[in-house]
Order: C-alpha cells, then structure tokens, then sequence
C-alpha cells in the first residue's frame, strides 16, 4: 500500500515515512476534499496534484474538487486577488468591485454547492474564488487554505471577505506575516514542492539538451530565467529592464517561461505587453507553455546560470523552491514568501528594483564558483524544509488537531 511513498525514502529519511504513517494512523478512516478553482496552472493545482495522492498513500481517503465560474466571477476574484495583495490600481484605473459582481461571486458559489460533493469529515478551501462555499458547512470541520500575501490587504475586500472565513474552524497561510486576526484557529504551513514528479526529478545533460533544441534556445549563451504565471505581480517587464543592463555588462539571453491560468483572466494582457517590451530583441526568449510542460520547466531550470524571481508581491514563490532544488543560485523580490527561502548572500540576493537585480545577476555570471555554492546551499535548504513529505506531515497534524 505505501510502496510509492516509500519511494520518498532515498530523499528525506525512512524516519520521515514512519512520522507520516504514524500521524496518519490517528485519523485513520476520515475523508478529505480540497476544492480550488483550477485543475491546472498556477502553484495550488501543482501542490493538489502531489499531495491529493500521497494523503490516499498514508490511507487517508482524499479528493479533489474544482469550483466551475464564469469570466465575470473570475474577473471579481482576480480583483479580490489584486487588493487582498494591496495593489488597488489595474492600469491607470482604480479597482472598483461593483455589487453586481459580487451578487455574481455569490450566485457562481451556490451554484457550485449544488453540483461539488462536500460532505467529507475534512473540507479545505483554497483562496478566495471559493471561500464562499462554506454556506454549505453542516456538522464537519472546513479549513480555509490561503496562498497569497494577506500582509497589507485592502480593508474593505478583507472585510467582505472575512464574514466567510469567519465560519471556518481553521485557517492556514504560508507565513506568520500573513496572518490575520480571526476567531478561529490559524496554522502556518508553507508550501512545498514534489521532488518525484516530472518537475523536479532528475534529467540528463542529453535531455535538457533536447528540450533547448526544441524551444529554439541558443546554448552558447548564458541563460537568465524567470519561470512565472505572465501577471503583473510577477513582473515580467522590470525582468527584461534588468536584463537590459546586465546585457550591457556581460553576453547573456532571458527566457520568461510562463503560461496562463484558467482562473486568471488578466494573462493575455499581461503578455502582450511583456511582448511589446521584448521587442526584436533575439536573445529574448518568451514562451507561452502550455500548463502540462513540467519536463520542457525543469530542463529550463536546469539549464539556467540564473534564476530570477523579480516578483511585487508573492504568497511564496514554487518556482524559486523549484530553482533552488536544482541547485541554482536564485535572483528574486524582497517580498513574502521569497524571503522565507533565499538567505541573503549564501543561495542567492534578495532585491527591491531592476537595478539590484541587475547588479547581483552581473556577480554570480561573473563569479560561477559563487554561484555553484550558493546553488549547493539551496538545495540543502529545500529538502530540509521545503519538500512535499514535509508539507503533509503539517496538514496531518493540523487535521489532528481540529477533529479533536
């Protein structure tokens, strides 16, 4: 039964396993739904996919649901998104969330308790596309999952927002910096990625290889990367500013690799104004991937001499987790939850503007000794901290907890 968890084994310890097992034992017999608002794209549906199995491998019956919506109720959770993270201009305009759209959030939440099964012991929510399925709650425990940076959140959206966490019996976040006061039992548990799957396992030079031939990159420049969702918050355009510089400095070519998100209606936009700034340049390389290319993902990380995550705001980052487990030094913003993974100076620079950036991504080009042991100490890092056992291990314990 736990054959494929023990695959874990040669990377985190057989002790690892036996603490899972163990706190899985407790509760054994229960069942589990998380429910998101996408299937795939984006960090949460990585960490589902993952993680949905191995609670069914540690013999806790778990499942899987995902909220249907249309473009207006995807539109108002991406503002709820924007101002919850405290930007509250889109554009030149200031986010306004009229009451039609939120009798539309409402209505697309109804809708979906008539259609999702949640009548498991455990319900946990992800975000807030559908915290307001919680008016299905009867007598079982419902746990409201947060992933992005609640640190300086709009009052007024936190505030309607609020009025349907407040009927959960817990809350988790990535950060103790994110926690809002609640009157109920809030758990900090930071994500994780999964070092097995098509992401992160290892891969040949042959391999990598293939895959740059693929996508028309060139090898014999140095490669700068940044793997991200093309949104605002990510920002792609202060990335290629950066690049400008170091380009100026030292031979070098950018890939922005990213895709879109069904559940993000502002990807396109952001695109095309990320291609707009790229211009003609041929050493820029954007690609649109598809939400399946976690090998085409991985070679791309491997291949890099630098990783960059140059985000505004970030609830914590997987793809500087993903870089780091791949031993590459990591450029990223000096916002939430990047600062809870790059340790300044030792597995990669922590940045507040392009021109930072540039400076530190200039240094590890030019100092490749540098850069291979910063790469080292990530990687040590990550697997202390970061991995997927470690990440059920936490909600195993949370879930402990709340039952009792």
């Amino acid at each position: 039964m736990y054959s494929n968890l023990s695959a874990y084994e040669k990377i985190v310890g057989s002790r690892e396993i036996e603490e899972i097992l163990t706190l899985a034992d407790k509760i054994k017999g229960i069942s589990v739904v998380h429910v998101n608002s996408t299937f795939e794209g984006g960090g949460v549906a990585e960490i589902l996919r993952s993680l949905v199995p191995l609670f069914n491998l540690a013999g806790i019956h778990c499942r899987w649901e995902v909220i249907r919506g249309t473009d207006k109720f995807f539109r108002t959770t991406k503002f709820f998104h924007n101002l919850l993270q405290g930007i509250s201009f889109e554009g030149k305009n200031k986010i306004s969330i009229s009451e039609e759209m939120l009798d539309e959030y409402r209505r697309v939440n109804e809708e979906n308790i008539k259609k999702i099964d949640l009548t498991s012991d455990i319900v946990i929510v992800h975000d807030p596309q559908p915290a307001a399925l919680i008016k299905a709650k009867k007598d079982n425990k419902w746990v409201w999952r947060c992933h992005i940076d609640l640190s300086n959140p709009d009052r007024k959206t936190w505030n309607y927002l609020s009025s349907y966490i407040k009927e959960y019996d817990a809350a988790v976040f990535s950060l103790e910096d994110f926690v809002q006061s609640l009157p109920l039992a809030c758990y900090i548990i930071p994500p994780s990625i999964d070092p097995l799957n098509e992401k992160n396992k290892k891969l040949s030079s042959d391999e990598i290889k293939s895959v740059l031939k693929r996508l028309k990159i060139p090898q014999e420049k140095p490669i700068l990367l940044q793997v991200s969702r093309f949104d605002y918050f990510k920002d792609p355009v202060g990335v290629i500013k950066m690049y400008r510089m170091v380009k100026k400095k030292v031979d070098c070519q950018l890939i922005l690799a990213g895709g879109e998100a069904k559940d993000d209606p502002e990807g396109p936009e952001v695109l095309t104004r990320v291609r707009e700034e790229a211009g003609d340049d041929s050493d820029i390389h954007i690609l649109n991937l598809p939400p399946e290319s976690f090998f085409e993902i991985n070679a791309l990380q491997r291949s890099a001499e630098v990783v960059i995550q140059k985000s505004l705001k970030e609830g914590f980052g997987l793809t500087v987790t993903e870089a780091l487990w791949k031993a590459r030094p990591v450029v990223g913003g000096n916002v939430g939850g990047i600062r809870l993974q790059i340790m300044q100076g030792k597995n990669g620079f922590l940045v507040s503007s392009p021109e930072e950036a540039a400076e530190k991504v200039e240094y590890l080009l030019k100092n490749p000794s540098v850069a291979c042991k910063m790469g080292k100490a990530g990687k040590r890092l990550v697997k202390d901290k970061f991995l997927i056992t470690r990440h059920l291990k936490d909600y195993l314990r949370m879930m402990t907890e709340i039952l009792n």
